[in-house]
């Protein structure tokens, strides 16, 4: 196959030819290095390639853009996992799609076409739009672009009908435009991406210890006595986590795995970058494994602590950390006496665990001096996900475990800006506080109703009540549930705009005017009026730092998302306020100014930033402080609750292959699973599978079962006997993310049930 006049080999429809081999038992090693340069080298060139890599996570250089895991202070010359290198390679592409693809492909037809091939076209190169009632895009000037959204969005009946959506790509600076921006303009209407994964995180830890961060650093990770790694797969979502674990047993340390599935990453580790990596049989990561039922944690959380609380007092004293719960926390006597009440019967129902498995922690953790909790989205995105949290954080308190060197919350984010967005004031409902401060600086009240988050939006575009639809970055209609419902509420739309840098699926599903304005990447570089820029990321332990471009741009018709949401601000507002947007898109250092006398932390930003490193946002809990109405700690009441399913029935979680990043196929492969060239298979544990009276291999299809009686069914699915927890199944979204209601919700925090979903399976 021959490589094209950019570097790059084409790239055809994917072939569903489903072969099956067995689930590997390691992550990483040899293979990954090999898997990632591959990918690479079928994007680009061999020296864009080494450029690209070569400065992806150093000091100077670009950060990743995939997921939100820290660097450590001492990097390696290959400072990167196989999933960031393909994520880079994949913003690198040598692939171009110009307005002559446009002209080929009706948007109908790009509607029928994969996710994959979508993505594989390569970078958007100039402004486009379809006309209402126009099949095909076609090419529109930047100034026209502007024109258009400033008089749509002028001509709304109230900025409540314009939304302004943000993914966790987004750097801090265009981020913080936006919110400005979307409050100036007269809306909180700021979903984000993380309203559909971490948001129970935040209200959980947000109502417990007073902010919705993590508390841990890499050297707690690094100096645990025990990681609880919970409802998270490490090895595909998050592979340089692998490495501080390894640090972590290498130290002495325990790690105890909780999930559903035996993921190779919770298995062993093999570090490419070191030699028993590539020739020895690497680190054992997982001391203990417990496979849980889905949406099981709450019960396994409440169980350990009845069986502290027991160990306390049978011990006369000495096992929970009095000193701690009588200083720093409130509610302890009625946590106490609720969590007392938890039967045996219903924490084996609900985990699935044996009275044994549960035990054994129960001992890890008497001999453990400090304690850390990572989890991700097996416990958010569940309707109880936030009750779950909070009792992870009971479990924590009762020992002293918050606020001490190797010990704390550790919610792993999944993008790599994430909380960054959220820090910059990316939420429908930022506290009064922040929004006193924005007022202040910029001379003008901004509004104070709540705004839509993300499963709002989808109901307001349904329902009439939004009208223009801003993403800015992200793949919205992939992400969010409900596929179907989403996809006919976006259709009904004035105006649609996406601020992008690749062709996706929420450049086919449109509304009546759509805009696609193709943005830089963070490969690439930035030059303003005022030189060559560089922005900031936060990480998901509160790191901020500098990340800079090093690639020539994909096109000389790009503009940064700074310049694009100045642009628009300007177009839509003008100088309301006094808000100078072209001197922000002239001097990225002057939003890092406004920055600093608004957010909390980033005093002196433009100095601090200069550090090798960055600086880490302090997190007060880590003081002895917390920011709750009470001052304290709060332990909480949590009812205990599960998903259970009628007979015939499976409970579903939507989960990504290995070769996937957020709602982006970069393969069609999912080697670690031992699944190869197909996506839509559904993993079902052997004897499930003989209980329903299917046979592996058998084609089916998934269907949803709810409260509302609505059918929701995803069609053509294969059959694989795959070492689940009883009762499961496993299924690959965002192709799955049409059977999730869009009404089934985590209490407290509205975020997708993604991963408790009541299937039955039709043959």
């Amino acid at each position: 196959m021959k490589r094209d006049a950019n570097g790059a080999y084409p790239v055809g429809d994917p072939v569903d030819a489903l072969g099956v081999s067995e689930p590997k038992t390691w992550a990483a090693g040899v293979p990954a290095v090999r898997k990632a340069i591959e990918y690479s080298l079928k994007q680009t060139s061999v020296r864009r390639t080494a450029l690209t890599l070569l400065n992806l996570n150093q000091a100077d250089g670009m950060d990743c853009p995939g997921c939100a895991w820290p660097d450590p202070g001492h990097r390696a010359k290959n400072e990167y996992c196989e999933n960031g290198a393909k994520h880079i390679a994949d913003e690198a592409t040598s692939r171009r799609v110009t307005r002559e693809f446009f002209a080929r492909h009706s948007v109908a037809e790009l509607d029928g076409k994969s996710d994959y091939w979508l993505n594989q076209q390569g970078r958007l190169t100039e402004p486009m739009v379809k006309r209402p009632g126009a099949t095909h895009y076609e090419p529109i000037s930047w100034e026209e672009a502007f024109e258009t959204i400033g008089t749509e969005l002028n001509g709304l009946d109230s900025p409540d009908e314009a939304l302004f959506y943000v993914s966790g790509r987004l750097n801090n600076e265009a981020a913080f435009l936006v919110q400005l921006f979307a409050r100036a303009f007269g809306t909180n209407n700021l979903p984000d991406c993380s309203n559909m994964c971490h948001e129970s995180s935040g209200s959980a830890l947000n109502e417990t210890l007073g902010i919705g961060k993590g508390s841990v650093q890499l050297e707690d990770i690094y100096n645990a006595d025990l990681v609880f790694v919970v409802g998270q797969n490490p090895g595909t979502n998050h592979p340089r986590m692998l490495s501080a674990l390894e640090e972590t047993k290498q130290r002495g340390g325990k790690v105890l795995a909780v999930n559903t599935l035996p993921e190779a990453g919770l298995m062993r580790f093999k570090n490419p970058q070191k030699a028993r990596g590539v020739v020895g049989r690497g680190t054992q990561i997982a001391d203990q494994f417990l496979q849980i039922r889905p949406g099981g944690d709450l019960a396994l959380f409440q169980m350990l602590n009845r069986l502290l609380l027991e160990a306390d007092r049978d011990a006369g004293g000495g096992v929970l950390d009095w000193e701690y719960i009588a200083e720093y926390t409130t509610g302890f006597y009625a946590f106490a006496e609720h969590a007392r009440a938890i039967s045996w019967e219903s924490a084996l129902e609900a985990t699935g665990l044996t009275r044994e498995e549960i035990e054994a922690v129960h001992e890890q953790v008497l001999a453990s001096r400090s304690v850390i909790v990572c989890w991700a989205m097996g416990l958010t995105q569940h309707k109880h996900g936030v009750p779950t949290i909070r009792e992870v954080v009971n479990f924590l308190m009762l020992r002293g475990n918050i606020g001490k060197p190797g010990a704390g919350v550790c919610p792993v984010r999944g993008h790599s800006n994430v909380q960054g967005d959220r820090t910059m004031g990316i939420w429908e409902k930022m506290p009064d506080s922040f929004l006193d401060a924005l007022g202040a600086e910029f001379g003008f009240d901004p509004p104070r109703k709540h705004g839509y988050d993300s499963v709002d939006a989808v109901r307001a575009m349904r329902d009439g009540k939004a009208k223009v639809f801003m993403g800015v970055a992200g793949n919205f209609v992939r992400a969010i549930s409900d596929s179907d419902v989403a996809e006919a509420a976006l259709r009904r739309c004035s105006l649609t705009v996406q601020i992008s840098t690749k062709l996706n699926r929420s450049h086919t599903v449109v509304g009546q005017t759509a805009l696609i304005l193709p943005t830089l990447g963070r490969s690439d570089i930035d030059v303003q009026a005022s030189g060559e820029q560089f922005v900031t990321v936060e990480d998901s332990m509160s790191s901020v730092h500098a990340t800079r471009g090093k690639l020539e741009p994909a096109s000389k018709s790009l503009l940064s998302e700074v310049a694009i949401v100045s642009r628009i601000a300007r177009a839509t507002i003008g100088r309301r306020y006094g808000i100078a947007w072209a001197d922000f898109e002239a001097d990225y250092s002057r939003i890092r100014g406004r920055i600093a006398r608004v957010v909390p932390g980033f005093e002196d930003f433009n100095e601090r930033i200069k550090e090798p490193n960055g600086f880490v946002l302090p997190n007060p809990v880590n003081s002895g402080v917390y920011r709750t109405p009470s001052g304290k700690a709060v332990f909480t009441r949590n009812d205990l609750t599960w998903l259970q399913a009628p007979p015939g029935h499976l409970i579903l979680q939507t989960l990504r292959s290995h070769d996937q990043w957020n709602t982006i196929p970069y393969a069609m492969d999912d080697r670690y699973r031992g699944i190869h060239q197909a996506r839509r298979v559904v993993m079902v544990n052997p004897d499930d599978i003989a209980e329903l009276g299917l046979a592996d291999g058998d084609r089916v299809d998934i269907v949803g079962v709810w409260k509302d009686g609505v059918e929701r069914r995803a069609p053509g699915f294969t059959l694989v006997a795959y070492p689940a927890s009883r009762g499961s199944a496993a299924a690959y979204y965002p192709e799955t993310n049409v059977l999730v209601p869009l009404d089934s919700v985590a209490e407290g925090s509205n975020t997708p049930t993604s991963k408790g979903v009541v299937v039955r399976l039709e043959g």
